[in-house]
């Protein structure tokens, strides 16, 4: 297949192609169950084209299904399949979404176009519908596989000019072939005005072209667009705020037929606005100056520099960018965590997000203004964007800039406070930007300066997810990001949408009915010391401890209690299990005690070994126990041979001992794979430690005919005489 068509007459556009390996789909249950990709277009990209590429298995669990697939440019897409809450203060930013229906045909291609797509990082998000409620049993069923792989291609104009600060550019346009240009927007720069000028179609006046500003990103087309046609004498498109420090892009098509020629000049005029920048120095003599004028009352340490005299538009704080941890950053004035903020100019103050790798977590604002100084008429209004500040707050508080909606945050006196959360952040320079207005009287607020305390982080979860979740990195391609999984019914992107939560009394039910019901295996330790069975009592007891330690550790909120390391635990829970189910039917083929103790030791490496594998495989249990019976079977079948007759030879046996233990562990295993849902786990998996330790208690065989019930307790105390004599009459001479 062909990427484009190519005809000569379009010899300056080239093609290139990106892939990325497919992977496996999964049904949602949290953020870490969607695919991510992520593609990085060149710049001078034009159009870009994914081809998405859906394929499933052939096997008898495979069924019609919908896969939805998530685009976004700059950070990954935020989801919410779910329709659960976000927490409050949070701007979710949107994302464009499809759904690709697989249904008869074992693989699909769907294919999306985007025309001038903004350069820089791409990412897509894919996942199956919602999980459902039943817990699968990792390689015991068959299951579906459901691959996704999106492929990139990307038109990309060679031939760009490149429009200088009030120079007139001439373009011609001819036989439908648009011409592309690109403005470099440096920073500080307070507006973009665009003209056409000298428009000439077939020797009239008539200017029959358009002009489409900026780049299309999903879900929103931040593009403006310029209609010359309706004025014969030059046209012009004014931008405020324009992205700083980076080239925008511009396109020029001809509305007239593909056989007319168009001649016109493009004229690009930046307006800069004056900063003042608060420098060290500045804050330095602010301060002492303040301190030597403190009997005087209170000083202004902005004009008392002279900061912001001179005709400044905005007043700029410098900002120290501190790398916390994996995902955490720090942002905070070079000395101070306030800010002064006055009704003349704006206060500006820059976040550096544009290391690639900061998009992944989530960006926390909080501004805090002192209760005193905040009149009733007062307002201090802020705004977070991304490439450019807001800076006309007296026009409008729309926070709205060239091409992006910002974030609007407003304090007075009735609310001194104010919180923004935006999960996922664009991959750019972010500005928060305050001014003071005075509603009924401005003169007031002329001789007025409020300080404002400002927190800013980006922290890879909000709140670490709170009680009821955790947070998780995940990493595609050494790209890292965060994810809040979340426990007790709790839902939501940061664990906070309680509306199937559990109450702390059904919390507390469920840690004491999985942890409680190991005492159960009370039953096996007592009858396997009896018996004279250290071996399987110390692998019991092992069992009882970690799974009710594990448990109670695997309870979210109040109810949680972690005496070690949660991985430590929940492998020391599943290795206990499978030994002891390992020793119990071993123990039941009656085998020579070397021989017994030998495969007790090496099937014990063997499980551990499986476990660190994959902890949560089938056949990490289902191995050991099916090789166990057949031990077991081939033994008994052996005895029955030998003796010629059947094994176990009492009815006794068969009937109060080993078919109730059967019965039991055949109800265990019925339990496990069929019944367990995430709804009734807390019950059935209680009744699963019951079974299971209640089926050891009865298929443990009795003690040898020549010893004594529990012999191994007289045993225990070896005084150093009877230790000495045995030792001697090892090596006596008969």
């Amino acid at each position: 297949m062909p990427l484009w068509h190519v005809s000569p007459a379009d010899a300056w556009l080239v093609s290139e192609l990106f892939s990325q390996t497919p992977q496996r789909l999964s049904f949602y249950s949290w953020y870490g169950s969607t695919r991510l990709f992520r593609f990085h277009v060149p710049s001078d990209t034009v159009l870009l084209r994914w081809l998405l590429q859906v394929s499933r298995g052939s096997g008898p669990a495979c069924s019609d299904t919908e896969i939805t697939v998530y685009f976004r440019y700059g950070a990954p897409p935020v989801t919410n399949p779910l329709n659960t809450s976000f927490p409050d203060h949070t701007s979710a930013p949107a994302s464009f979404h499809l759904r690709l229906r697989l249904s008869a045909s074992l693989q699909s291609n769907t294919s999306i176009n985007v025309s001038h797509p903004a350069p820089g990082d791409w990412f897509l998000a894919a996942h199956l519908p919602p999980a459902p409620q039943k817990i699968q049993v990792k390689g015991f069923l068959p299951s579906c596989a459901y691959a996704f792989q999106p492929d990139l291609l990307v038109l990309r104009a060679t031939e760009v000019s490149v429009l200088e600060p009030a120079m007139p550019l001439p373009q011609t346009l001819f036989l439908s072939r648009p011409s592309y240009l690109k403005v470099f927007i440096p920073e500080y720069t307070e507006e973009l005005l665009l003209e056409l000028q000298g428009c000439v179609s077939n020797g009239s006046q008539a200017c029959p072209v358009r002009l489409l500003v900026g780049s299309a990103t999903l879900p929103g087309d931040f593009q403006r667009v310029l209609s010359c046609s309706g004025h014969p004498q030059s046209c012009h498109l004014r931008l405020r705020s324009p992205p700083w420090e980076r080239w925008l892009q511009v396109t020029a098509e001809s509305l007239a037929g593909p056989r007319v020629l168009v001649a016109f000049s493009v004229v690009a005029t930046l307006t800069a606005c004056r900063p003042w920048t608060v420098s060290a120095q500045h804050l330095l003599q602010a301060t002492l100056n303040q301190t030597r004028n403190a009997s005087n009352g209170p000083w202004d340490p902005i004009r008392g520099t002279g900061l912001g005299s001179g005709g400044a538009s905005l007043l700029n704080y410098p900002m120290l960018r501190e790398d916390v941890d994996m995902l955490g950053v720090r942002f905070r004035p070079l000395d101070r965590a306030s800010v002064l903020v006055q009704s003349e100019m704006p206060s500006v103050l820059r976040l550096y997000l544009n290391t690639g790798m900061d998009s992944g977590g989530s960006l926390t604002i909080t501004l805090l203004a002192n209760k005193t100084t905040v009149k009733n008429n007062t307002l201090v209004v802020a705004c977070v964007n991304a490439a450019s500040p807001f800076l006309r707050f007296n026009a409008s508080h729309n926070c709205t800039t060239a091409f992006f909606q910002g974030h609007p945050l407003t304090l007075s006196a009735a609310s001194q406070q104010a919180d923004l959360i935006i999960p996922f952040p664009e991959t750019d320079n972010w500005y928060l930007s305050l001014q003071l207005l005075c509603l009924n009287s401005p003169e007031d607020c002329e001789q007025t300066m409020i300080r404002v305390e400002t927190t800013l982080h980006l922290v890879p979860c909000w709140k670490d997810c709170g009680p009821y979740g955790q947070c998780l990195l995940l990493r595609r391609h050494g790209y890292l990001y965060a994810g809040c999984s979340c426990k007790a019914g709790w839902q939501g992107w940061s664990c906070t949408d309680n509306s199937t939560a559990q109450t702390l009394a059904q919390q507390t039910a469920a840690v004491l009915l999985l942890t409680l019901s190991n005492l159960v295996f009370l039953a096996p330790i007592a009858v396997s010391i009896q018996r004279g069975f250290l071996v399987e009592t110390s692998v019991y007891a092992y069992t009882m401890f970690f799974s009710t330690f594990y448990h109670a550790c695997d309870q979210p909120g109040e109810t949680v209690l972690c005496i070690l390391n949660y991985d430590t635990l929940q492998y020391c829970d599943f290795l206990g299990s499978v030994v002891s189910i390992w020793v119990t039917i071993l123990c039941m083929a009656r085998l020579k005690p070397v021989l017994k103790y030998v495969l007790f030791l090496l099937g014990t490496l063997v499980i551990a070994m499986s476990l660190q594998l994959d902890r949560r495989g089938a056949w990490n249990m289902m191995g050991p126990c099916l090789f166990a019976l057949v031990v077991m079977v081939s033994m008994w079948m052996s005895r029955c041979v030998h003796r010629r007759h059947c094994y176990p030879t009492s009815w006794q046996r068969w009937a109060f001992y080993l078919l109730p233990g059967i019965s039991m562990a055949t109800m265990a295993v019925a339990i496990y794979t069929f019944m367990m849902t995430n709804d009734n786990y807390y019950y059935t998996h209680s009744l699963w430690h019951m079974l299971v330790a209640g089926s050891a208690a009865f298929l443990l065989p009795p003690a040898s005919e020549h010893a004594e019930p529990w012999a191994c307790m007289q045993q225990l105390p070896c005084h150093y005489q009877i230790c000495r004599n045995d030792r001697e009459e090892l090596y006596a001479v008969t």
